[in-house]
C-alpha cells in the first residue's frame, strides 16, 4: 500500500486526508492519505523517507512550505520562482519539489468566475502561500499588487522575487478591487483582523486562503456590508487535484460530491 502524508503546524484543520482519501477510493488505488504535525526540527527525516520510498509522497502546509526547501533535491520552475514547496514526490531517485498553489489559486477564481486582470490587488500576510497568489495574479493579468505583513521583513522578502509589488506597513489600507488574507488569522473563529469595514465601499471582492472554517470573520463583516466573498475552498480542492495527478497519473473529478465532502 502506498503512503501519502500532509504535513504542517497546526495540521488539525487539514482536511487533504478527507480529499485524497475520497479521491484515492473512487480510482480504485492502493493507498492511505495521513496528516501528521510537524516541528521544524523534524522536515530532513520525514522528507528523506520519500526518497527510501517509505512515503511515496507529501504535501506541505504552512509554516513549512520555504523550510522544506532544503530538504529536496530538485525544484521545479514554479517552486523556484515562488520558493515555495507544498507537493513532493520522487523522480529518478530524486526527490523533487513543486508548487501546485499557483494552479490551485487560479483555477479556484475561475470557478468562481472572477476575472483578475486590470485589477487592484491588496494582499494581507506574507506566509508561504503568497508568492504563489502573486504569481498566480500576475499571469492572470493583475493591474497592481500591494503586500502588508505584520512583519514587513517578510513582505520584503517576497519583493526581491517580484520587485514590482508595493509594500505598505500593517494595518495601513490602499484602493483595492481584491483583498486577500493570506494570514492564518481566521483558524479560530474568535480570531479577527482588526479592519475598518465601513471605509472600504462595496462591491469588492474578499477572499481568504483559510477554507476551514468555511467563513472567517473576516469574510462574515465583507458579506454583510454587500461585498463579493469567497474562501480558499476551491483553491484547495485544484491544488490537491494537481498533486493527486502527479503522484497517481489521474486527474481525478471536481464534482458536487467531491465539493460537498469539505462542507461536511
Amino acid at each position: 500500500m502506498k503512503k501519502y502524508l500532509v504535513i504542517g503546524n497546526p495540521i488539525n484543520h487539514s482536511l487533504s486526508p478527507k480529499l485524497h482519501n475520497h479521491w484515492i477510493k473512487k480510482n480504485k488505488i492502493d493507498a492511505i492519505y495521513e496528516k501528521k504535525l510537524l516541528i521544524k526540527s523534524d522536515l530532513n527525516e520525514v522528507i528523506s523517507q520519500v526518497k527510501s520510498g517509505e512515503i511515496d509522497g507529501i504535501n506541505i502546509t504552512l509554516p513549512f512550505k520555504n523550510s522544506a526547501i532544503p530538504f529536496v533535491d530538485e525544484l521545479t520552475l514554479e517552486a523556484k520562482k515562488t520558493q515555495s514547496v507544498n507537493t513532493i514526490y520522487c523522480k529518478n531517485k530524486k526527490i523533487i519539489g513543486h508548487n501546485t498553489d499557483i494552479a490551485g489559486f487560479e483555477l479556484g477564481l475561475r470557478h468562481f468566475k472572477y476575472d483578475a486582470s486590470g485589477k487592484k490587488i491588496l494582499i494581507l500576510g506574507a506566509g508561504g502561500v503568497v508568492p504563489s497568489i502573486i504569481f498566480a495574479l500576475k499571469k492572470m493579468g493583475a493591474l497592481h499588487i500591494t503586500l502588508s505583513n505584520r512583519t514587513k521583513s517578510k513582505a520584503e522578502d517576497i519583493k526581491k522575487n517580484f520587485p514590482e509589488i508595493e509594500i505598505i506597513d500593517w494595518g495601513k489600507i490602499v484602493e483595492f478591487d481584491m483583498i486577500i488574507n493570506a494570514t492564518s488569522i481566521g483558524l479560530n473563529n474568535d480570531d479577527e483582523i482588526k479592519l475598518n469595514y465601513n471605509d472600504f465601499g462595496k462591491n469588492k471582492f474578499f477572499y481568504d486562503v483559510i477554507y476551514n472554517p468555511k467563513q472567517t470573520n473576516f469574510l462574515k463583516k465583507a458579506k454583510e456590508l454587500g461585498n463579493m466573498t469567497d474562501n480558499g475552498k476551491m483553491m484547495f480542492i485544484y491544488q490537491a487535484h494537481q498533486a493527486f495527478a502527479i503522484w497517481h497519473k489521474i486527474f481525478p473529478k471536481i464534482d458536487t460530491e467531491t465539493i460537498k465532502l469539505l462542507d461536511d
